[in-house]
Formats: structure tokens, sequence, C-alpha cells
């Protein structure tokens, strides 16, 4: 499995998002009634609302807002991760569009997530229109064939072809006896950690620890040895 991929080839990233506004309240006239519109389609228990619903609101780019993305590639048999996170969406998201321009132009690269092809590499795509950044070539897949796309995802890798239930990271790394340290947050407390205690240094850890997470996992799908700890650095 992947023998075709070159691990140094391979931009690995996941992304940490929320909502626009830190509550229902703050949220302008407009988006508010786009947004009771849009929570008129979830699913919800009797006494929910659009205003107790919008804690969701940051998995949808039309709502919500990137505040870190971790990014991290193999050379040397050593994995680099460097994070771009900020309270300013453009400011990161133009950081990270320098980097993908700058060093990942070329068709053999690639970009790896987890559900990146559904979640993170569209979110990134459309905040970037938003924000008036020109797409890097490597996130722009409009017109191209699919095998043209440099896109791979460890949770479609798992499906081979099979259209089932979402397959989670975490679930992944436990049965390839991946070991990851305890967090002390998961995905749907972000929105919370950010906005009520302003912590986007722990955000930012808890995202670096997905992507040691999607490379190991890469690398048990190749049949290779995990990387030690001791081959994890962080800048």
């Amino acid at each position: 499995m992947l023998d075709q991929v070159k691990s140094e080839n391979v931009l690995f990233i996941d992304i940490e998002t929320v909502p626009q506004y830190s509550d229902f309240e703050k949220v302008p006239d407009n988006f508010k009634k786009l947004w009771e519109v849009k929570a008129s389609k979830f699913p919800v228990i009797e006494g929910e609302t659009p205003a107790t619903l919008y804690e969701r609101a940051g998995i949808y780019a039309e709502f919500g807002k990137i505040i870190c993305i971790s990014a991290g590639f193999i050379n040397g048999g050593m994995l680099r991760i460097k994070s771009f996170a900020g309270k300013e969406e453009s400011e990161l998201l133009l950081d990270f569009a320098n980097l993908l321009n700058s060093r990942f132009r070329k068709p053999e690269f690639q970009l790896c997530a987890h559900n990146g092809k559904e979640f993170d590499f569209p979110y990134i795509a459309r905040r970037m229109l938003v924000n008036g950044i020109k797409i890097p070539s490597i996130l722009d897949t409009a017109g191209r064939k699919p095998w043209e796309v440099q896109h791979l995802d460890t949770m479609e890798m798992w499906k081979f072809g099979d259209y089932k239930n979402y397959t989670s990271l975490a679930l992944l790394t436990a049965i390839f006896n991946i070991p990851t340290p305890k967090d002390d947050i998961d995905g749907s407390q972000v929105g919370r950690v950010f906005w009520e205690e302003d912590n986007l240094d722990r955000i930012v850890e808890y995202c670096q620890k997905d992507v040691v997470a999607i490379v190991q996992l890469f690398l048990r799908y190749k049949g290779e040895n995990l990387l030690p700890p001791g081959n994890i650095i962080i800048t």
C-alpha cells in the first residue's frame, strides 16, 4: 500500500476551526438568519435552538474560521512540524499559502490529512477565497482529473472503496497500536478553549499531536516503522 508514494514528498496537515463569533448574539443579523436556515436542517433534540447549536458553526467554512494549521514533513528520517496559528485568519492563511507556493509547487508533492478531502482541504481553500488569497496550485482542484489531484486522505485509504461511516483517527491509531499522548481536550472543545479560555497554545499543541498521529498512521499503511519521539521536531 502506498509503495508509489515517497514520504518525503508529502506534507501532512491538520486544521482547527472555530465559529467566527464567540456566541450567537454577536453574529450580524443577516448571518443570524442564514445560520437559522442552516440549523433548521440539523437533527435536534427538544430544547435546542439556532443559538445553542451555534457551537457547531466552526465545522462549516461559511460560518467558521481557521485558527491553526499544523504541517509536518519528513526529511532524513526526521519529522518537522510547523504551525500557523493566530486570531487573524487572513495572516495565518497567507503564511501557509506562501509555504505551499514556495516549497510544494511540483506535481510530485502531495498533501495528506485525515478526512482531508471532505474537510481540511476544501475548508482551507474556501477560507482563502473568503480572505482574498489566491489558492495555491496544490490545493486547487478545479478542472483536474481525479488522478491529477495531489491529495491523500488517511481515512479514505482505510475505506478501500467502501462507503461506510467515518472512521476516526483515534480509532485507527488504536487499531494499529500507535502510541498517542492523552489529551485534555478534543475537537468538540476547541471553540470553548479559544473563545472562553483564550488559550491558543493549548489548541496548537493538540493540532500538532494530530499531525504526528497522521504521519504515524501513514507509515503503518506503508508497512514502515514508526518514528520514535526523538525524530519529531516542533519548529
